[in-house]
């Protein structure tokens, strides 16, 4: 750590030295920061550059990295010392790594005069095992369980399955170190869920983890209700490492594990089992004289039985304090009546390195409200719903007394309970589970129950939010912060399910519709590189059909909709953040789902898919089309037609990006040219103009109808708004097209008008009735906690504030403000951290007065776009625009000033 601080001191003191106008910071590899194990050989390490105040038209036009094997050995640059190149975002090219090796480095750059940055803060990244021959630990588990997962029910509203776990295994292991320690790394996971112990203490502050994945084979999947053969393209286990070095103590230690069942032993309708729990650890110990110690997970550990009587993802926990074990995990414990552990089978799945955040607890919530019930229960109220739990702090009673905390949300996400210990003050938090609640009720409390007593822990994957979003409307402010709830909510183990307490299941449908509305909001770089591999993994090789669900459960329907995430996340993922390798992994997959749904195309062109179920019946919930309207649902073929344009449309666009043959560019763009004319062939009523209700006319303008039937399709969408009263009457992929269909095709004040709705169907309707997440239906029934409505918010961000990034330069590069103000919104404020850096755009107005200011980060360039009557005077900063040689002028057409500007913050007034 001292080291560290002194080369940061010495960075900070360079930087002063420099003549360079920009610097290097936010380093990442692999969109982490740090990570503590990797095992991609050539990583990728990215970073942002920052430009002193003032700056304009800053860029980077070179830059270097250095990477070597200790801090110390950074000058010398031991692993590598790259050439000059140009990116933000490169693979290392050094020396070979091998397995557990530490890596150092450092990035400098050059501004657009020539000058060089001071090298930058230090990152750091570790390699992971990386040949499974160096895995020397055996999978381990509790000896009075078998091999196979627990039977489940096939009623998805059944409270509990028939059998019940047995209580969470503790597993130990003492050993002795008699050297001086220099480092030690742990090499650890377990399935379901694990804790890892090291002499008494709890290692890391991660919950819930590995992060999900599809583990291995599951002989029962085709005796499912949905059923898929197990044929997927890869299983995968990811395993944690922790920097052990300074727990480790001179003399006797023990390390311990406690493991849940989570998804890997579930016994719920909705999914599918693997097995019983089960653990593996290899912790390296090096010396300061060469020499290594390995402990392994092995037959020579301990099990014993926890507090945890029954942890279940689907049905809770349940604890009995007064089965506590203190010192359990560290030296010396008598372990005399614990029983040996016994061998596991290792799962399919390939070992990979965890380089994906974990579930975090990423904020606690006070009570806003505590009060005694008639009947003397409480209820604690949090103010907004979350997933996660309750934690119990420094309460006491008496030995043997229960306590039920039920969480309260309109879906059951199950059940929880403590059995005082009676040993004084009294801490408790459920492990292994997370529930779903804004209020718990809490029975048989013995005494008062204090607020300082009680705190909701907010769990999620930690996916950091970089934006920012703000109007002169609270109701749209409101709306953005409860979606962005639901989403988080939503989000465990490195995938994002469909809602947190009732399926817990990571729908591709939903995780498609709302993904870019995921990306304008929050850092989800790693996120997605960690799901979309999943989806991909999920992938059957034999036929290319890509599953409703990844990893897959067997309780996930959908349809054609939902397996074209494989198409449209790794597309809008590049678009968004620039990433071309993206792209790279994921085009084969795309193909190959194409070459699927090539075989539900008819002689006219039409897709309609008809996969059937397991009684050779057409299976509805491999077919859907739309989802979730308020009223009628379109024809089920114009949805698979309109997803079979737009994957084969971004297989086009993604075979142009990698520089593919142009026979490849071609054939997906003619598919997908020759799949427009047929749905245009199809659907269009000629007689009445219209390619009907819900959805059928957006779904149109999206693909861009003929001009001769362009202004009838806007007059058969305006009088479908019309005789709804204003609203929408969309399901949740016409949803996400909807506001921006119509802003783009001059209907933008009936886009303002249905999202500023307060009835249903409407995003304020929620509100008015209390709602802290955004809800599965836009009436009262199904769950309460669902995000992929939130599709439609882009509009708040590309429309109504005006930023949107180019394909043609990706990941913000060259970036397009156009604001679309309306007469209600007096301001708009948006911003987000890109691939190069903060982007913004604020804008106000106030009568005739307009103003704007907007931010292009060092590397980008913009378009901009200030509305005005071609009469008003347009300033920057206090000069016109024609004047200003900081910025290009281009002129004034169609209610817009349009300006080019390099890097930097402007401000534009209009007059």
């Amino acid at each position: 750590m001292k080291q560290l601080l002194l080369f940061i001191v010495l960075g900070l003191m360079a930087s002063l030295l420099t003549n360079a106008k920009i610097h290097p910071e936010k380093l990442r590899c692999e969109y982490l920061e740090n990570p503590f194990v990797v095992d991609d050989l050539h990583p990728h390490l990215s970073w942002i550059n920052v430009a002193g105040d003032g700056e304009r038209a800053q860029l980077q036009t070179a830059c270097q990295i250095r990477v070597a094997s200790s801090l110390q050995n950074l000058e010398q640059a031991d692993l590598w010392l790259s050439p000059k190149l140009n990116s933000t975002r490169v693979a290392y090219q050094g020396k070979d790594l091998q397995s557990r090796q530490e890596c150092w480095w450092q990035v400098r750059v050059w501004d657009k005069n020539g000058d060089v940055s001071a090298w930058s803060e230090p990152g750091f990244w570790r390699m992971g095992i990386l040949n499974d021959s160096e895995w020397k630990a055996n999978w381990i588990g509790a000896p009075w369980q078998g091999e196979e997962t627990l039977p489940k029910p096939m009623n998805p509203n059944a409270e509990l399955p028939a059998e019940l776990p047995p209580p969470a295994p503790m597993l130990r292991k003492e050993f002795r170190v008699q050297k001086q320690v220099k480092s030690a790394v742990a090499f650890v996971t377990g399935l379901g869920y694990f804790e890892l112990y090291l002499n008494g203490k709890k290692v890391g502050n991660d919950v819930l983890v590995p992060n999900q994945t599809n583990y291995g084979k599951r002989p029962g999947l085709m005796n499912q209700n949905i059923p898929l053969p197990d044929d997927f393209r890869k299983y995968k286990v990811m395993y944690v490492a922790y920097d052990v070095t300074q727990e480790l103590s001179g003399g006797d230690n023990c390390v311990g594990g406690i493991l849940g069942n989570g998804f890997y032993n579930p016994a719920k309708y909705w999914a599918e089992g693997y097995g019983t729990p089960r653990f593996l650890l290899q912790l390296h110990i090096s010396y300061t004289d060469g020499t290594e110690d390995l402990i392994v997970s092995d037959e020579t550990w301990k099990a014993g039985k926890s507090p945890i009587l029954m942890d279940m993802v689907y049905y809770g926990e349940h604890y009995d304090a007064r089965l506590e074990q203190p010192g359990w995990c560290s030296p010396g414990f008598d372990d005399s009546i614990w029983e040996q552990v016994t061998l596991r089978k290792a799962p399919e799945g390939e070992l990979v390195a965890h380089t994906a955040r974990p579930d975090k607890v990423v904020q606690q919530l006070q009570p806003v409200r505590l009060e005694k019930m008639y009947n003397g229960n409480y209820k604690v109220d949090f103010g907004e719903e979350i997933s996660g739990w309750v934690r119990l702090k420094n309460v006491e009673g008496p030995a043997g007394h229960k306590v039920e905390i039920r969480y309260l949300s309109n879906s059951y996400s199950g059940d929880n309970s403590y059995i005082f210990s009676g040993n004084g003050k009294e801490n408790y938090a459920a492990r292994f589970n997370w529930f779903v609640f804004r209020e718990v009720e809490i029975v048989n409390w013995p005494g008062i129950l204090n607020p300082e007593q009680i705190v909701a822990e907010v769990v999620n994957t930690e996916i950091p939010e970089t934006a920012e979003f703000e109007t002169s409307n609270p109701m749209f402010n409101a709306i953005n912060k409860i979606w962005k709830r639901s989403q988080m909510d939503n989000m465990h183990g490195g995938v994002a399910s469909d809602c947190p307490h009732r399926e817990r299941s990571p729908y591709t449908g939903d995780g498609q519709v709302a993904c870019v509305t995921v990306m304008h909001n929050f850092d989800a770089r790693n996120f997605y590189q960690k799901w979309i591999q999943d989806i991909i993994d999920a992938q059957l090789v034999e036929t290319g059909y890509v599953p409703n669900g990844a990893p897959w459960q067997p309780g996930c329907g959908g349809g054609v909709a939902w397996g074209a995430a494989i198409c449209i996340m790794p597309w809008e993922y590049y678009v968004h953040y620039g990433d071309k390798d993206m792209l790279t992994d994921s085009y084969f997959a795309m193909k190959e789902y194409i070459r699927y749904m090539e075989q539900w195309i008819d002689a006219d062109g039409i897709m309609l898919s008809q996969r059937t179920g397991k009684d050779g019946n057409v299976l509805r919930w491999f077919n859907l089309g739309d989802w979730v309207a308020p009223g009628n649902l379109p024809p089920d073929d114009m949805v698979h037609t309109f997803y079979f344009w737009r994957c084969a449309d971004i297989a086009a666009k993604t075979a142009a990006a990698l520089g593919e043959k142009s026979k490849e560019v071609k054939h997906y763009d003619d598919l997908a040219k020759k799949t427009k004319e047929a749905f245009f062939k199809r659907f269009y009523n000629e007689e009445s103009g219209t390619y009907g209700p819900a959805g059928g006319n957006i779904f149109a303008l999206k693909m861009g109808v003929p001009p001769e039937q362009f202004s009838k399709v806007i007059a058969a969408l305006k009088k479908d708004i019309q005789k709804n009263d204003g609203h929408l009457d969309t399901g949740i992929f016409g949803t996400q097209f909807f506001f921006e269909v119509l802003s783009e095709n001059g209907l933008h004040d009936l886009a303002y008008e249905a999202m500023n709705k307060k009835d249903e169907p409407g995003y304020g309707r929620w509100l008015d009735l209390g709602a802290t997440t955004t809800w599965e239906h836009w009436n009262t029934t199904g769950s309460h906690n669902h995000p992929m409505f939130g599709g439609g918010l882009v509009w708040y961000y590309r429309k109504l504030a005006g930023i949107q990034t180019d394909e043609a330069e990706p990941g913000y590069k060259h970036l397009v403000f156009k604001p679309q103000p309306v007469e209600d919104i007096s301001f708009v404020r948006y911003s987000n951290e890109t691939s190069y850096g903060k982007a913004g755009i604020h804008w106000q107005k106030d009568n005739s007065n307009f103003s704007m200011e907007v931010t292009i980060p060092v590397g980008a360039h913009a378009s901009i776009y200030v509305p005005c009557e071609s009469s008003q005077t347009i300033k920057e900063s206090g000069v016109p625009v024609n004047e200003n040689s900081d910025i290009q002028y281009l002129g004034w057409n169609n209610g817009y000033s349009q300006i080019n500007a390099g890097s930097g913050i402007y401000h534009f007034t209009v007059d």
